[in-house]
């Protein structure tokens, strides 16, 4: 459960909050929920996302359930720094696409005194972290795991399963291209896998 952060005016610096989890877990839900938060007190917001992710819409971020929020879409991290110039909250959806750079980024951002908010996959379809999301979520000051639902046991899920045998890092898909699986299920899964 995320809690608002009291602001104390005699610190100028901002902060880092990451939300992550598994695919279908809510991320950019509650990113887009946080930014719109912002956008309604009136703070001045930046939206980025990278270039590759463009499964719903070239710019926008846009969750599973449709809900969209107007962003700007980037090749690499180091753009993100050259166009929030003058923002109090900087949003940042997908991050484990990004390479290690937006660590930096994020980090500057903060320190000029921004609200940096992070959303994307802590792990890839292989269990493994994935990405700067290891690296983000340490730095952050604020980390929400979300979860989804396992579609074969109905408890939380923490994994991506892939459901076909692409081994490629990136693969954007849907619910047609992976599932959320528990920890048991995914581990069962894996193990059906490797005894084909």
């Amino acid at each position: 459960m995320f809690l608002e952060i009291p602001v104390n005016h005699k610190e100028n610096l901002g902060w880092i909050e990451v939300i992550t989890g598994s695919m279908f877990s809510g991320k950019t839900e509650e990113l887009i929920r946080r930014l719109k938060r912002a956008k309604f007190a009136k703070q001045k917001v930046e939206i980025f996302k990278p270039k590759v992710d463009n499964r719903y819409h070239d710019t926008n971020i846009v969750s599973h359930d449709k809900n969209e929020i107007h962003s700007t879409a980037v090749d690499n991290a180091l753009e993100i720094l050259m166009l929030a110039e003058g923002v109090d909250v900087v949003g940042i959806d997908e991050a484990q696409f990004f390479d290690e750079a937006i660590v930096d980024v994020c980090n500057d951002l903060a320190n000029k005194g921004i609200r940096v908010i992070v959303a994307g996959l802590d792990m890839d379809f292989m269990g493994k972290p994935f990405g700067p999301m290891p690296y983000l979520m340490a730095i952050a000051e604020y980390v929400t795991k979300v979860h989804a639902v396992c579609t074969r046991t109905g408890n939380l899920a923490h994994y991506s399963y892939r459901l076909s045998d692409d081994d490629k890092l990136v693969l954007l898909g849907e619910t047609q291209d992976y599932e959320p699986l528990s920890r048991a299920a995914y581990y069962k899964a894996m193990q059906e896998r490797k005894n084909k």
